[in-house]
């Protein structure tokens, strides 16, 4: 099992999930943390973190959901703020773990990510496995770069402005993939 923690509480839970799944069940658990600093969010508990994906931000009928994973859910939110301004209605995850999300019942998962919402994933891996839960994508399908991680994130388009765009294609209906990191790639 993978899990991507996006702050100090998803992390606790992370650490809890690794150390009950092996216990329990001898099952190793791959913990991916961050470079940067990260600001704890709204809603994020061990408890949530147990259900693999969670609301960070909530809202009824929302028009797009934001999936985010790791430090990438800061970016979602502060994208989710540019377009809440404009009226648009925003849902932001954090989906820590794809594969404990999964194991989740449907009804959790069906009200969480609706079928009839436009959905967009953001990752700093690759785009690849997010049609499971995402109709478009932000993601790296490049490699190769180097420089401090603030600047390869900015490069390759984990930043508020790409992202913002991006969500807007995707509420407009464009699906797939929307930034593949190949515009920081020199």
């Amino acid at each position: 099992t993978v899990i991507r923690p996006a702050d100090g509480n998803e992390t606790a839970g992370a650490y809890k999930y690794a150390v009950e799944r092996s216990k329990n069940d001898s099952r190793p658990t791959f913990l991916a943390f961050s470079r940067q600093a990260l600001p704890n969010l709204p809603n994020s508990s061990i408890e949530n973190t147990l259900k693999g994906a969670y609301a960070v931000i909530e809202c009824e009928k929302p028009d797009i959901i934001l999936i985010g994973t790791g430090s990438e859910v800061s970016v979602c939110m502060d994208a989710a703020k540019e377009l809440e301004s404009a009226g648009t209605k925003v849902r932001v995850v954090s989906m820590p773990s794809t594969e404990i999300f999964r194991e989740q019942p449907a009804s959790y998962k069906d009200a969480l990510l609706p079928k009839s919402v436009k959905k967009m994933s953001v990752e700093a891996a690759c785009t690849s496995g997010w049609d499971e839960f995402a109709d478009a994508f932000v993601g790296i399908d490049v490699f190769g770069a180097s420089a401090p991680g603030g600047t390869c994130m900015d490069k390759f388009g984990f930043n508020k402005d790409n992202v913002l765009a991006c969500a807007k294609r995707c509420i407009s209906g464009e699906t797939g993939v929307l930034s593949n990191g190949s515009q920081g790639k020199h």
